[in-house]
């Protein structure tokens, strides 16, 4: 069977390991993620504003199957029966966000108390569970009313993102030890601005280009707030960063493509970590986005967002992989929201891949996670905050799910994420994304990265086998 051999594929032998069990160090932090939109439905409940992502699935075609988060998996109503099944599967941590629509309907002004309740009672719910809550605070549903006015695009959203931030962390501070600003702002500001692929569906470089500005602003702003507030809660920020390289780790073999490497792991990379964890924008990147009007820069920004964080997340799926484009052939999508690259192609090495297509490369984490404290010394701790795959797997008349490529995916990246600590690496912990299976945004329910399946039609909940494989691992801290 192809599963079976995309899971041999997949635990391929990556060098001599232990013959024992590998150890995690004392303390490792375990936990699984979700995020507000693609699980909470409940879109028009207790005082919530509209969204883009709202108005995105009510355009025609955006979405795979004209799916929406109307609905979803349901958490806003299910939250506690969530719960329970988390402190079952023990995890020690669940990373979640909270809707900005929720807290301020138009994104500024009064507060929404019943959206503030509602996160109040989440809250209590995993604290019962003995269960330590991990707050994001963007995961991409901006209020459409702050789209409206400029967006990410505006520097006036970045300032209004300071006041939410600050607004949430007073009411929950007490009681939450883990905070993150943002998730993935490398999504939010192409994937929504330079492809329209993600709300709100905007396809102008530019604008892109100026959000990469204002989200890294957004974020320090909101740590200059939330601390004075009190400050002993760990704050960070939850980027997406990748190895990119070509497709079988060669140096690259002609000037475009060395030059389309650079500017590829300049604009997915070091426009973020830069800025964060050395107070500057790589010079050869600001010199490349200059034809799209450059990062609007003020007086003191940079100084702003290099504000000191306690952790910093890291969201891995793959590498990306470049080569020349054939003679011939057009430019690559890619170009577009990279100045420069219309002379490479995204070049994905053969090999297992996930519902998605995406391409399966595991010790890509290990080198991410190594190459990240090297490049930066002085570099926070880090938490892999998400890592997971889409694997559409049936529920078996026993009713269990033999979801064995998603187990062989998490103990073939866990193995990496041991590597990496051996190596020197700071990782204080591992979320597995997802909880549950929910809405992917533009494939709406298509993909499934549950370690708990969701039946849509009842919203029935069902560990496949990666989550009681992946409870074990946390009881052992250790891979087996």
């Amino acid at each position: 069977m192809r599963e079976a051999e995309d899971v041999r594929a997949i635990l391929r032998d990556r060098g001599p390991r232990p013959s024992g069990p590998r150890r995690f160090p004392p303390g490792f932090i375990w936990g699984a993620g979700t995020s507000a939109y693609q699980v909470e439905g409940a879109i028009d409940e207790d005082g919530r504003g509209v969204s883009i992502w709202d108005t995105l699935c009510a355009r025609p075609g955006a979405i795979a199957n004209g799916d929406t988060g109307a609905v979803a998996a349901d958490q806003y109503h299910r939250y506690r029966e969530d719960a329970a099944l988390m402190a079952e599967l023990r995890l020690a941590t669940y990373r979640f966000s909270i809707a900005w629509p929720r807290i301020q309907p138009d994104g500024r002004g009064p507060v929404n108390e019943r959206g503030l309740d509602h996160y109040r009672r989440v809250v209590d719910a995993l604290l019962e569970r003995g269960i330590a809550p991990n707050v994001t605070l963007y995961h991409w549903d901006l209020p459409q009313a702050l789209e409206d006015a400029g967006g990410w695009s505006s520097r006036e959203t970045a300032l209004r993102f300071a006041d939410y931030a600050a607004t949430v962390y007073r009411a929950l501070h007490d009681r939450v030890g883990w905070w993150a600003t943002l998730n993935e702002p490398w999504c939010s500001a192409f994937l929504g601005y330079a492809t329209g692929e993600h709300a709100p569906g905007v396809r102008d470089p530019r604008r892109a280009v100026a959000a990469i500005h204002h989200l890294n602003l957004a974020h320090g702003l909101a740590i200059r707030a939330m601390r004075p507030i009190d400050a002993g809660p760990r704050l960070g920020i939850v980027l997406n960063p990748a190895p990119i390289r070509t497709k079988d780790g060669t140096p690259p073999a002609t000037e475009t493509l060395r030059d389309g490497i650079r500017i590829v792991d300049g604009i997915r990379n070091r426009v973020w970590l830069d800025p964060l964890l050395e107070g500057r924008y790589p010079a050869d990147i600001a010199a490349d986005v200059a034809a799209l009007g450059g990062f609007p820069i003020a007086d003191g920004d940079l100084a702003t967002i290099a504000a000191p964080i306690d952790w910093l997340g890291v969201n891995y799926y793959h590498d990306d992989t470049l080569g020349d484009l054939p003679p011939g052939t057009s430019a690559a999508a890619g170009a577009a929201i990279h100045p420069g690259t219309a002379g490479i192609a995204w070049d994905p090495p053969d090999g297992p891949r996930t519902d998605q297509g995406w391409i399966i490369t595991p010790d890509g984490l290990r080198a991410l996670l190594v190459s990240i404290g090297r490049d930066h010394p002085g570099a926070p701790p880090l938490i892999v905050s998400e890592n997971g795959a889409a694997y559409d797997d049936p529920i078996g008349p026993d009713g269990r799910i033999r979801d064995e490529r998603r187990t062989a995916y998490l103990a073939a990246h866990l193995d990496s994420v041991h590597r990496a600590i051996e190596e020197g690496a700071d990782v204080r912990g591992y979320i597995a994304w997802s909880l549950l299976d929910n809405f992917e945004w533009a494939w709406g329910y298509a993909m499934r990265f549950g370690i708990v399946h969701v039946d849509y039609a009842t919203q029935r909940r069902t560990p496949r086998d990666s989550a009681l494989w992946l409870r074990d691992v946390i009881a052992a801290n250790a891979l087996p």
